[in-house]
């Protein structure tokens, strides 16, 4: 797995992917700081919850369209004009006076995080193939989880200091740009070969691939749903049992963020011998277990207790959506299968806190949290029932 770090667009692309980390999540620590900025606004509890996943309304209905485009006019100026709009709408939170207009600015952040996912995606398709192509997914994870275990440890630092000073770290996309633009270089999708390795695509002449890719939509975008408790709420869920310091829900978040990064890291060995059903279902018992212990205690080393578990569980999980559409999805559309992911993953997370903070109001924030455990081990014998019929080639692919 070291050997990837060689390779400079293998590198490159972890940046790139990196950076997806921070669209949503890195603000979460100030939340409750810029809600405080804007007493006057009768919406600003449910704004400010928005400014967390309102880049994702925008990636679900760019995502599609950037993956088309990428299919037909190329992934490297896609993907290097996407991290340029990034640094700048990201970072724009920082100074803008308004509740609306920092919104309208995440709104911008999601056209350019459709556009680097996707474009991103499909390049990985492009480079690798077969089982170092698995492997390479779950090192991904890991360096988004690692970087974000990171950023968001800065964020609760700076959102201390200022809850403005977070949109900062945004910048670090144009950090990334010269690098990004020496080492990407657009694949030869001409030949019937794999660039990498010169594997065939035993899967992509599947005429099933459409119908498994739309289960696995489905399924990745309830998986968002749940696991965007976490950010969207936990702030304001630590806040109400006395933990006001923005340093607690960063501590939290960075939990999740480092389980996942060393699940992740096993993700290609555990697939391997695993299979494809058998992984994601293990991920999803992981995920309940740590909504579950959320639900038995108000003590923080308990919450992050169960942090470590939900974040152990998404580690195993996320790659699978993204390795599954890569696998079954031919050659030429790549980009469409990466936009589609892409788009069911941002949809979750939009959608996360309409589905959250009513069951918040009615049940209280533990009772939550033992309702997205209960879905999550239905989702677990789901998941398992469905892809661990498949075939062995496609199980190991």
């Amino acid at each position: 797995m070291l050997a990837f770090f060689k390779e400079p667009r293998a590198v490159a692309l972890l940046l790139a992917a990196s950076l997806t980390i921070l669209s949503n999540t890195v603000i979460s620590p100030a939340l409750p700081g810029i809600e405080a900025q804007f007493p006057g606004n009768p919406n600003a509890e449910l704004l400010t919850r928005l400014l967390v996943t309102a880049p994702s309304l925008l990636v679900a209905i760019v995502a599609p369209f950037a993956g088309m485009t990428a299919d037909r006019f190329g992934r490297r100026r896609q993907l290097l004009f996407g991290v340029l709009l990034y640094a700048i709408a990201g970072s724009a939170g920082a100074y803008l006076p308004t509740l609306p207009l920092i919104l309208a600015s995440r709104l911008v952040l999601g056209v350019a995080v459709a556009i680097v996912m996707t474009s991103q995606a499909a390049l990985i398709g492009d480079y690798f193939s077969g089982a170092r192509r698995g492997r390479f997914m779950g090192l991904q994870i890991a360096a988004v989880n690692f970087g974000g275990f990171a950023f968001i440890a800065l964020a609760g630092w700076l959102a201390g200091i200022s809850p403005r000073l977070p949109f900062a770290i945004y910048a670090i996309g144009a950090l990334v740009l010269p690098f990004l633009w020496w080492a990407v270089v657009e694949p030869d999708r001409t030949t019937s070969k794999e660039a990498e390795g010169h594997e065939p695509e035993e899967l992509g002449a599947d005429p099933r691939w459409g119908l498994i890719l739309g289960i696995v939509v489905v399924l990745s975008g309830l998986s968002f749903v749940l696991f965007y408790i976490i950010p969207t709420q936990m702030p304001f869920y630590l806040a109400s049992i006395g933990f006001t310091d923005a340093s607690a829900p960063a501590q939290v978040l960075a939990m999740v963020t480092l389980a996942g990064g060393v699940a992740a890291l096993a993700f290609g060995t555990v697939r391997a011998r695993l299979g494809r059903g058998a992984t994601p279902a293990i991920g999803y018992l992981l995920m309940a277990t740590g909504f579950g212990i959320m639900d038995m205690s108000e003590s923080m080393t308990i919450i992050s207790l169960g942090a470590l578990f939900v974040g152990g569980g998404f580690g195993f999980t996320m790659p699978t959506f993204f390795a599954i559409a890569l696998d079954i999805a031919p050659a030429h559309r790549r980009g469409f299968a990466s936009g589609a992911i892409t788009t069911s993953i941002f949809l979750g997370q939009f959608f996360s806190p309409f589905f959250s903070t009513p069951l918040v109001s009615w049940l209280g924030y533990a009772h939550t949290f033992a309702v997205a455990s209960a879905v999550l081990v239905g989702m677990a014998v789901i998941v398992f029932a469905l892809f661990s019929a498949r075939s062995p080639a496609a199980v190991t692919a």
